[in-house]
């Protein structure tokens, strides 16, 4: 007893260095197999990251930043201007005043006064200057309050294409999304489909080497298993596509394993009637509202244009210092106005205006257009969504066909009345009309989606 104590004492004391390291390696096996986890994500989940990590709106954001500060800079040209200024200047040879002898008299009791010729010189060889102004533009503030019109319609501009690439991320992840789960039911689809064939080229051969068929049966049969074998390959690239699209929309690394859930058919979308579409969409539409943004900002851009005949009245006043300056003290302020007005030039305010003119009806033109156009897109989406319904139907009542069918070759299996490939057969067929209504009914929720977009709101 004490023998067998002795040697499981030792063995402990050979096998007690290693368990740290065996730790170590299970903890590490265990961080990989987390790290290798696949994500798993909802739809609403799937849209939230893309909205934030989506590198389009990143830019889109940062494009906002950027008319902000220009609309800022904009603004900044209402407010008086206060600059500093100095400098020092060297002249050659300076003029003076000579009082040449007697030029003030000739008195018995001075004599001459002067008495010699006088010279005095004016201000110093080197002089220093330095100063504070301030200048507030007045007539110039009709172009200025114009510039920031304009300034601000750019801030909307560029807020509107932030929400247009918001919701057209938000209608791609939804699109990339039921896409995968697509994909993913047509492969279960086909590789059902796969194993009747299967089954079918065993029959097929048993029958050939009984003699109760042709052997083109079996060539028949080993094409069907081709044809089958193809269609699995091509959804699993596609399929492997759609997950590496999905990734990158959603700023996620491309080799991202993803998981999403399948739970997804019974979502809908609220969607109005077709007239209550058709004013939403009027009212809210991204392209609508950004052009008519830029309508004001044409219209701004014409009245400046005609400002431009508005004298220059800029209002100034200075506090200055001076060395070496003639007749100027050390200190001193000055302060009034200055009036500026171009007589003539050439023409150019004038095309000025008639540019304006035409970017104002363009602008006006594309509006129409858009309102137009708008207005056909939401009539053609309701057809869409009304035909997708029609078709969610029919492939509802494929399915119970399919599901009836399935259950009688079941049982007529079970009773040996039917073949193992008609069994399998019935099953790739209620398999491939599962597919299809999964696809149908997310078309649906696409199509709604869409009409949500083209009114100008987000699909969630």
């Amino acid at each position: 007893m004490t023998s067998r104590t002795t040697r499981w004492r030792r063995r402990l004391l050979v096998w007690q260095p290693l368990f740290p390291i065996l730790l170590g390696l299970t903890f590490a096996q265990n961080l990989t197999s987390q790290q290798n986890a696949p994500m798993h994500l909802t739809l609403d989940q799937a849209i939230d990251l893309a909205l934030k990590q989506n590198h389009s709106i990143h830019l889109r954001l940062l494009a906002v930043d950027d008319m902000r500060s220009k609309k800022d800079e904009a603004r900044s040209n209402y407010m008086p201007q206060i600059s500093a200024s100095g400098g020092v200047h060297h002249v050659t040879e300076l003029a003076g005043v000579e009082f040449p002898a007697g030029a003030f008299g000739n008195f018995a009791s001075t004599g001459l006064v002067p008495a010699k010729s006088l010279f005095i010189d004016q201000g110093s060889a080197t002089s220093y200057t330095g100063g504070v102004g301030l200048e507030q533009p007045f007539t110039q503030l009709f172009r200025i309050h114009q510039a920031n019109l304009a300034a601000k319609q750019d801030v909307l501009v560029a807020q509107t294409q932030l929400d247009q690439t918001q919701d057209g991320v938000a209608l791609q992840t939804r699109q990339l999304y039921y896409g995968v789960l697509i994909n993913q039911q047509q492969l279960e689809a086909s590789q059902a489909q796969l194993d009747a064939a299967k089954i079918k080229d065993s029959e097929a051969q048993r029958d050939v080497e009984h003699g109760n068929a042709l052997e083109i049966a079996t060539i028949q049969s080993k094409a069907s298993i081709l044809d089958a074998q193809q269609k699995s390959l091509t959804l699993k690239l596609q399929g492997e596509d759609l997950k590496r699209q999905l990734a990158d929309l959603l700023g996620l690394p491309i080799g991202t394993q993803i998981d999403l859930d399948s739970d997804v058919s019974s979502q809908t979308i609220d969607v109005p009637s077709r007239s209550e579409a058709v004013r939403v969409a009027l009212e809210q539409n991204q392209d609508i509202r950004a052009a008519r943004q830029t309508l004001e900002k044409a219209k701004a851009g014409l009245i400046a244009a005609k400002d431009a005949y508005i004298p220059d009245i800029t209002g100034m006043s200075r506090y200055s210092y001076q060395s070496g300056v003639p007749l100027l003290v050390h200190n001193f302020g000055t302060f009034g106005f200055s009036l500026s007005y171009d007589l003539f030039d050439g023409g150019r305010r004038e095309a000025q205006i008639r540019d304006a003119r035409t970017a104002v009806t363009s602008a006006q033109v594309t509006v129409d257009k858009l309102e137009s156009e708008v207005s056909v897109q939401v009539q053609a989406a309701y057809d869409r969504v009304e035909e997708l319904k029609e078709m969610v139907d029919v492939a509802q009542q494929d399915v119970l066909v399919r599901t009836e069918a399935a259950r009688l070759a079941d049982r007529q299996f079970e009773q040996n009345a039917a073949l193992s490939s008609a069994r399998s057969q019935a099953h790739a067929d209620l398999s491939n009309a599962t597919a299809s209504l999964l696809e149908a009914s997310l078309n649906l929720s696409l199509a709604e989606a869409d009409l949500k977009t083209t009114m100008g709101q987000m699909p969630r």
